[in-house]
Formats: C-alpha cells, structure tokens, sequence
C-alpha cells in the first residue's frame, strides 16, 4: 500500500484556509444579510394615503365658505394644503363612490340612474379595476372605514372583495347612527354594521357612528407600521347624511340657531370636524404625517330640507345645478409644493383613480380606459389642470321634460333626456336638472323650509328643456345664455351625442324580495347566488347527504353482521 505523507506545516495551513474562507463566506453572508435587513427598514417613498369622503356636506358648510358652523380643524387643514375652488362630483351618493372608485363616468359602468339600492341585485360592476386593487398591486396595505354603498347583493361585490384588506362599516346608503339599523319600507329592516363581510354583532357598543368610525382608523393606524409598508385608509363618514342625529354636547354649541334641522347639522358637522382632528393626532403620533396625502371631499351637495346649506350656489343634493355638484374639497400634505393656495383648475372625482395611482408608484394599464386624469401638478404645484370638461352624466332613463324633444336640441340631442357637461367655462343642461330655487341661509329660521318663504323662486324655467351658462363668469347660474349662443349650444349637443355613443346599458334591476333581512338573520347582506354559486352549494349539500347515507347503509350493514355473528355464536 502506497501511503502520501504530507508535511503537517502545508496540511495546517491547508486546513487554516479552508475554515478561512468559509469564515469569510458567512461574514459575507450575514452582511449581505443585514444590508438586505437595511433595505427592508428604509421607509418607503410611497405616501400613505387618506382619503376622507363625507356625506351631503354643502358647498357652504364649511368656516372657509363664510358658514356660521365652526370647523377650526378643517379651515386650519385646508389653509395649510391647497383648498379646491373649481371641485366637482356627482350629485348623488353611488355615482360619486362609483366614479372615485373606477376612475370612470357613469355612462362606462352603467350606473347612470340614480343610486344603487339596498334591495337591488346590483353592485359596481366586478369587471372595472378599483383604487385599492391598483395601490394594493403596487404594494399598499388597504383598509375601508365607513359607509359602502357600492352594492352588496352577492359575495363578490363587498369591500373585501374589491381590493380592501380590511372593512369596518356599512353597506347601505344610510341608518341610524347608534343602533345601526335600517328601513328600506314596512317589513325591511335590518342591521346593517360589517366587520370584514361578516355582521360586527361584537364590535357594535351603539356607539355614533362617526365617532366609531374614527376610533376604528385610529385603531388601524396604530397597529401598522408606516415604515415598512405604505398605507391607504379609505373613511367614507356617514355624516352628514340624514337621519339627523349627534350627541348633544354638540348641540349646545348653536342654541343661536333657530331652525331645529340646521342646529342639528350644525352640530354633526362640529363633531365630524373634531374627529378629523383626532385622526390628525393620529397620523402624527405614529408616525404617518410627514409622508402622507390627506384628501378631503363631499360626495354630493347639501340637501336643505335637511339642514345643509349651497348658497350661494344653486340648486341642491340630486340636482345637476352647481350646488348639487360643486363640493367642499381639498387636499392637506407635508409633499404640496405650493402650501396654502387655492387651485383654481377644474377637478373632477374620477381623477382621483390615476392622481393617487401614480402618487403610489403604480401602474395605469391602457386598458382600463380612465376618464379621470392625473391632477397632481395642478393641485401641487399649480400647473394648468390637464381637464377641459366634465361629463357630469347621461341619464337616458330619466326623461321627464315635458317640452323636450329632438327638436329643440337642433335634431342633435333629445333635450328630454337629463344630461350635463361642462366644456371649459360653459355648461350645458338638458332634461329636468331637478331643484332650481336658491335657498339663502335666512331660511334657517323657525319656519319650515318647504313654505320656501325666502326662496328665490324660478318660476321662468317652467317649459325649459336646455340650458347655457358661463360658469366663470357667473356661477350661481342666473344668467341662461342658450338663446344667445345657440352656436355654443350645437357645440355642446355635439359633444354630449357623441360620449352617448360610448355608454353602456344602464344597470337598474328590479326590486328582489329575496334581499329582506329577515331571510339573512336580520342583517342586510349577500342574497344573491348566481347559476355556479347554486350549483356548488347543491353540490356539497348533494355530497353531505351522500356521505350521511353512505354512513348509515355502512352502519346498518355493520349492525347485520353483528346480529349474524350472534346467531351463529
């Protein structure tokens, strides 16, 4: 046998090098490893986003707009960020959310008609892309606060479902703030308060729903890290809607208020501004606020009759007149350029989708086909808006104009048909807009408003089927120039024919029965089972029932063989 001696000095230092580098390679390793650890604890340059939608504000219930209701918390927010003077939505709830969450008119969805209600199979259609799937793809972690009403008949269309992580709020357009039930007519109520897309039995304390809401998000802020992950907190207040309710400490604030509807909107508002002012704290205290987008909007206008207030502007909530669709809006942030200033630029809630889609690093596919535009340099910086004009909708259900026809639209447009648009300083209206009186604030007197005692009456509108009006020069649309610039008016029919050609049918089912609480354990929610749904469940109920069966034919064998052993025993 041939044996190789290898001196120990070369053997040693053979044996030095190799535990050496493989001392080097774990040195390596864990400082890659703690390089990576680095990286991981940089914060993200995303910002946290909060968007905070409120409900039926008017265009003058703010301090900054001259209102006798006191908000120190959002006069001191907007006069620190950039207020949206030239802001609109849509005049009614649904269409607003709807717009917000897809980027898209209501003419692409097929939501055009009025509101998505409680007992309607319908729901934003599942194949549009919403705000929270595209920040949730680039990276977000997503959290809904608040009031839906986005439609709720099957699984797929809750909040969850849409792109949330998390849901905390309701489903329906309005109830009751303490107890969290809802009407909808005799034999229709229910409870209507989700955590996740179960019913929150356990999280409910009767508590007033905006003071709840907002110990929820606080509650979500301090539970996540805003250094690790960036974080959009979507708080869709129930306030200020009817049914008017607060607590009545705040009440006291304005005893000077003879109207009983106006002191108490007064103070729902008080209290809403007082929780922003807590989330405020929040965002402060752990750590979001110096790189966060705080966005601030009504949905809809005012609604006198119930307290709230447009003057001057005209009209109301559900009208397609300035003061059901010029909001209350602006935009607080540490990241504005130019801080306190007034942007001027029109700014449409469909531009929110691709503003803060691309403010969070993510990407706008070409398929989408977005109606909204990136507004960000505008608002930020105050460059011109890349808006020229709004479609503010098409409503070819709603024809109500006794007088309209083809032929009072120049055979370009049937003016029965209630539609809006807005193309740079003109607005055009055809159809019935709804509600034309400007209501001043005197009205808020001891007298009830529907005397309309102080009313400016429109009584020359009646046999009107399309208007005219150059918004910058005259906002509270006194002045109706349709008669004047009929070459301005073809224009705008022109126009409005040719967004028609892009509509999809309008989504407005019937009502379904199947929808009442009381067949849902008494809670509004999913009812809905479509062909595949109810072919799966009949399959695991076809399954149980096999299995059972198949259980007891193996008992009862079972039980013969052990009676045959016994006969033979």
């Amino acid at each position: 046998m041939f044996i190789l001696w290898v001196p120990v000095s070369l053997f040693l230092s053979f044996i030095i090098s190799q535990t050496w580098s493989v001392q080097m390679s774990w040195e390596n390793w864990n400082a890659e490893l703690r390089n990576r650890g680095n990286e991981f604890d940089k914060p993200s340059t995303q910002p946290h986003i909060i968007f905070i939608l409120v409900d039926d504000q008017g265009f003058r219930d703010v301090g900054y707009h001259g209102s006798e209701i006191k908000t120190p918390t959002l006069d001191r927010l907007a006069a620190q960020g950039v207020k949206l003077e030239n802001y609109y939505v849509q005049p009614l709830c649904s269409p607003s959310r709807s717009q917000l969450m897809t980027g898209r008119y209501q003419i692409h969805t097929g939501l055009q008609h009025s509101i998505i209600r409680a007992t309607q199979p319908n729901c934003l259609p599942l194949e549009n892309v919403t705000l929270p799937q595209k920040l949730r793809q680039a990276g977000y972690s997503t959290h809904m606060v608040g009031k839906w009403h986005l439609g709720f008949y099957k699984r797929g269309c809750l909040p969850t479902q849409r792109g949330f992580d998390t849901f905390f709020g309701s489903l329906l357009g309005s109830g009751d703030y303490y107890s969290h039930y809802k009407c909808e007519g005799p034999g229709m109520c229910g409870y209507d308060l989700y955590e996740g897309e179960e019913a929150a039995w356990e999280q409910d304390r009767g508590m007033y729903s905006t003071v709840m809401f907002t110990r929820k998000a606080i509650s979500i802020l301090a539970n996540h890290n805003p250094h690790r992950q960036p974080l959009f907190l979507y708080l869709a207040y129930q306030a200020v809607h009817s049914p008017l309710q607060v607590p009545a400490r705040y009440l006291e604030r304005y005893k000077g208020i003879p109207n009983l509807h106006r002191r108490k909107y007064a103070a729902m508002v008080s209290c809403l501004d007082e929780a922003i002012h807590n989330l405020t704290i929040a965002l402060k205290r752990y750590g979001y606020y110096d790189n966060s987008v705080i966005v601030y909007s009504s949905d809809n206008g005012g609604q006198p009759l119930a307290g709230g207030s447009n003057w001057p502007l005209r009209g109301s909530k559900a009208t397609y007149w300035e003061g059901g669709i010029r909001a209350v809006g602006f935009v607080h942030s540490p990241l504005l350029v130019n801080k306190g200033t007034k942007c001027r630029s029109l700014v449409h809630i469909t531009d929110w989708f691709p503003t803060l889609v691309t403010l969070g690093e993510g990407t706008l596919d070409e398929d989408l086909n977005l109606d909204g535009y990136d507004v960000w340099e505008a608002i930020s910086e105050g460059r011109p808006s890349p808006r020229q004009d709004i479609l503010h909708n098409i409503d070819p259900i709603y024809i109500k104009a006794k007088n309209g026809s083809w032929k009072a639209g120049y055979g370009l447009w049937n003016t029965a048909i209630q539609a809006a648009l807005r193309v740079g300083h003109w607005k055009l209206l055809t159809g019935v807009p709804g509600y034309s009186d400007w209501v001043p604030p005197q009205t808020f007197s001891n007298q009830r408003l529907t005397n309309r005692w102080h009313n400016e009456r429109v009584r020359w509108d009646r046999g009107k089927s399309i208007w005219l009006f150059n918004i910058t020069a005259d906002p509270y649309e006194r002045v109706d120039l349709s008669q004047r610039y009929p070459h301005i008016v073809k224009k705008m029919l022109m126009r409005l024919a040719q967004y028609n050609k892009t509509a999809v049918p309008v989504r407005y089912p019937a009502k379904d029965l199947r929808s009442n609480p009381q067949y849902n354990g008494g809670v509004w929610g999913p009812w809905y089972k479509d062909e595949r749904e109810e072919q799966e469940e009949e399959e695991r109920y076809n399954n149980l029932f096999t299995n059972h069966l198949g259980k007891r034919r193996w008992k009862k064998k079972s039980k013969n063989r052990k009676l045959k052993r016994k006969v033979e025993e």
